[in-house]
């Protein structure tokens, strides 16, 4: 392995072992006991000494974690069941407005779905058949094709699912001769944000800056780091070097929606959709006096104009799925997104 390489790959085992710690990092609490009442108070302390997005969220909705406490406080009473319980803890983190924040228990998961909830969903798996056909070609992820327009599409539904070098290598490798590249991500809710970086460096011709991240560093609601920069780098691998347009919807959140971001700074690539779902901060997590745990963002990322991407992305062309369209088998955004690359 000659030095390039073996820099190279401390940097990937460094970027790993970074994200994977802020993901999978609890965080030790004071002792309350195991009441109602000492359950609220360890939550809600949690959240106010570790949550990273207050005074953003004050200034869009008023969110105020005092007056939420104060609310709350009197419906943890003595004497509530775990279901009961649960309904209590679960409204109050739903007053955070945050997709990342989530109530862990044995018998349920409570979370804030509201953000994709109140919008169209712009995706139809029953459409998305009908332009992969029964032939289309599966990379780990990736699922894709090429149109008889010379446009190549991949779909990737999930940072969960994980993507090799040589997997992207096979699908640039297949769709080189296309005239532009379809990739869409709607519905992909996530997941492994390394997947994400690696995936977008195929897109990616020079060394760019494509946002900032900070992390706590202290319990006030303004003790935070610096601003650090997130640079994405190109691959060293095969790249793709024509128009791309990335499908988004309210369901692209977290990883995802950092991807977006990533992509938005590379030249050649456009966004079609609607808005993303948002999910900007790193989520950490820790366990009440009850075990029941929770997790919560706790380390904010910003777009490369250092403004939050918490709410979502505006994509550059808003385009929402049609009725008329559906109905006769197309796909309203795949349509638009060909007629872009061939204008």
């Amino acid at each position: 392995m000659n030095m390039k390489a073996i820099k190279r790959h401390i940097v990937w085992v460094t970027l790993f072992i970074f994200h994977f710690s802020l993901i999978t990092s609890c965080i030790d609490e004071d002792e309350h006991d195991d009441t109602p009442q000492g359950n609220f108070e360890a939550l809600w302390k949690i959240i106010d000494e570790h949550y990273c997005f207050f005074d953003y969220k004050q200034h869009e909705y008023g969110l105020d974690w005092n007056d939420v406490y104060n609310k709350y406080k009197v419906r943890a009473r003595e004497g509530l069941n775990r279901e009961q319980l649960f309904e209590v803890l679960t409204d109050m983190l739903a007053e955070l407005r945050d997709g990342h924040v989530n109530l862990a228990a044995a018998f349920d998961y409570g979370r804030y779905w509201t953000w994709h909830e109140n919008y169209p969903t712009n995706f139809s798996d029953s459409l998305q058949r009908i332009y992969l056909g029964t032939d289309y070609r599966i990379a780990s992820g990736l699922q894709y094709t090429i149109f008889d327009d010379n446009i190549g599409y991949v779909y990737y539904g999930s940072f969960q699912n994980g993507i090799g070098e040589g997997n992207l290598d096979e699908v640039i490798q297949h769709l080189m001769l296309c005239n532009g590249l379809i990739l869409d991500i709607r519905n992909n809710g996530g997941g492994t944000l390394t997947y994400a970086e690696k995936l977008a460096a195929r897109f990616c011709h020079e060394k760019t800056l494509v946002g900032y991240q900070q992390h706590k560093t202290g319990k006030g609601h303004n003790d935070f780091s610096e601003m650090k920069e997130q640079y994405i780098e190109p691959s060293s691998n095969m790249r793709w070097q024509k128009p791309v347009v990335v499908l988004t919807n309210r369901h692209v959140f977290s990883a995802a929606n950092e991807f977006v971001k990533y992509m938005k700074c590379m030249p050649q690539v456009k966004i079609v959709g609607d808005k993303t779902g948002g999910g900007a901060g790193l989520p950490f997590s820790s366990t009440l006096p009850n075990g029941w745990t929770v997790r919560f963002s706790a380390c904010p990322m910003y777009d490369r104009q250092r403004q939050h991407t918490e709410f979502g992305i505006e994509p550059d062309y808003y385009v929402n799925l049609k009725g008329v369209d559906f109905a006769d088998g197309k796909d309203t955004l795949i349509e638009f997104a060909r007629k872009l690359l061939v204008e």
